[in-house]
């Protein structure tokens, strides 16, 4: 998906003028050729403008990092207490209300809620009161739908209740006039979305990328799994699993540049390294995705042809997580990257690197290390790795997990699901284990181990005070996280539980 990758970087700036009969008439095309008046006429308009309601989704990948470095999954690591001082107080469990990198998630998702509010406000008829009608419309709404509800889903998980509006995009007047909605009003909103755009979208799309039938129906489906609601959980993942999916027999090629949007893809975030970016005023905004830099070895060098870049040896995997996987799992090996071990078995190479100096755990993330040959410009800003959003090894896991809590279980059914998850992970079909539920949850961890989901299954399954409290984690938390200070101070919003 090149071209819409290409394109993610374009952010449409659109001014509001508003005008007042006592005052002289002003003219916005004195000083801008392009208003908002002049957009949204032709086809091409409403492409684009749909592009760039994809691009906050560029911007939300540090939901990753968190969702690892809150969980036993991973450190926050760095050069000391200091550094990327947001991830110690999560990896700490002392968190502040002015975090910095909630405040950004926070504003980067309601950015993308504002794009969609905006194009889907004008579906019908622009702002001269005009109607664009071309062919595939309805479809293109349906990637709106999508987005709208994947933003929510990101605020929900990380906030518990947050504002939700749908009618219009957030002007100067909505400063404190909007409150908090119950979750469950969100998650409602949510569904609706989700469901408008499984009712539109085509299940094959021209441009890898973009959403497509599959892809809603996947995330409606862990909607309900965040619900609890797993009798509609069941039908629609089986729409995915009979889908034309499949997995990838080597686990570690799935995140290898030309593993990207493969068999087992069902939605990933796109990235490309085509438009350099340089600006470190906005790090998480540029065209390629600026996690990746985290997860390298600090000083990693050697001969030429040695495949890997360096980093920050930010979120660093555990011991722990490495001690979960079993003899065989080849997924141990593609999940935690032993640099010590990678050095010693490869002599050739002439590996040096610089041992992580803060909370160094041997440990690094195998999925997203920083290779040679996928950044440029500004190299920590702009690699191109894209992320593996929702995996079709996911969808099995979660249509288990669906089929064991229904009213109805159908244990054989989850069985099965489970079974080609870890067959494939042991390349054999000899370490099998009887499904259920807890054993679906423990392989969610092996699966997914350090693509962002560890933390919020705790939180959801309700294990987060068994399985965290140890490390300090706050129950009255409730495994949410502090709505931003500045949002408090500004809209007079409301602050969660324990903090």
């Amino acid at each position: 998906m090149k071209n819409i990758k290409n394109n993610f970087g374009l952010i449409i700036i659109l001014s509001i003028f508003l005008g007042c009969s006592d005052v002289v008439e002003f003219d916005p095309h004195d000083e801008y050729q392009v208003t908002e008046v002049d957009y949204l006429q032709t086809e091409a308009d409403y492409q684009t403008m749909a592009v760039s309601c994809y691009t906050p989704t560029q911007w939300l990948n540090q939901v990753i990092v968190v969702g690892d470095v809150s969980s036993d999954n991973s450190v926050a690591g760095g050069e000391n207490a200091s550094d990327v001082i947001a991830y110690q107080q999560m990896d700490d469990y002392a968190i502040l209300t002015n975090n910095s990198i909630l405040q950004d998630l926070w504003t980067s998702a309601y950015e993308g809620v504002n794009r969609t509010n905006y194009l889907i406000g004008y579906k019908d008829v622009n702002l001269l009161g005009n109607t664009v009608n071309f062919e595939g419309k309805e479809a293109l709404y349906g990637e709106i739908h999508f987005l709208r509800a994947f933003y929510y889903f990101n605020l929900v998980k990380m906030f518990g209740d947050v504002v939700l509006f749908t009618d219009h995009k957030l002007g100067l007047s909505d400063f404190g006039t909007l409150q908090r909605s119950p979750k469950a009003e969100v998650y409602a909103q949510m569904e609706m979305d989700l469901i408008q755009a499984i009712n539109v979208l085509p299940t094959v799309q021209s441009q890898q990328g973009r959403i497509t039938k599959y892809a809603a129906q996947a995330l409606l489906g862990k909607v309900y799994l965040y619900q609890e609601k797993f009798n509609e959980a069941v039908p629609v993942l089986q729409s995915v699993v009979d889908g034309p999916f499949s997995l990838v027999s080597n686990f570690d090629n799935i995140f290898l540049l030309e593993g990207e949007n493969g068999s087992e893809s069902v939605y990933e975030v796109q990235y490309s390294n085509g438009q350099p970016y340089y600006n470190w005023g906005g790090a998480t905004r540029g065209q390629g995705n600026y996690a990746v830099q985290q997860n390298g070895v600090r000083g990693f060098n050697g001969s030429a042809n040695m495949p890997f870049n360096s980093g920050w040896s930010t979120n660093l995997p555990t011991q722990d997580l490495a001690n979960a996987y079993a003899e065989g799992d080849q997924r141990k090996a593609a999940t935690t990257f032993d640099v010590e071990a990678y050095a010693n078995n490869n002599p050739s190479l002439n590996v040096s690197y610089q041992v992580a100096p803060f909370k160094n755990t041997g440990l690094y993330n195998k999925k997203y290390l920083p290779r040679k040959g996928q950044t440029s410009g500004q190299v920590e800003l702009n690699y191109e790795n894209n992320q593996r959003t929702i995996r079709y090894s996911e969808v099995l896991l979660m249509a288990a997990e669906a089929n064991l809590r229904a009213s109805t279980a159908n244990q054989a059914l989850a069985q099965s699901y489970l079974d080609r998850v870890r067959d494939r992970a042991f390349r054999n079909q000899n370490n099998r284990v009887t499904a259920t539920v807890q054993t679906v949850w423990d392989e969610r961890r092996l699966e997914l181990g350090m693509e962002g989901d560890r933390f919020f299954d705790l939180v959801r399954t309700g294990q987060a005070t068994n399985v965290l409290g140890g490390l300090g984690y706050n129950s009255a938390t409730l495994g949410l996280f502090p709505i931003p200070q500045r949002e408090i101070d500004i809209s007079r919003l409301s602050q969660n539980e324990g903090y």
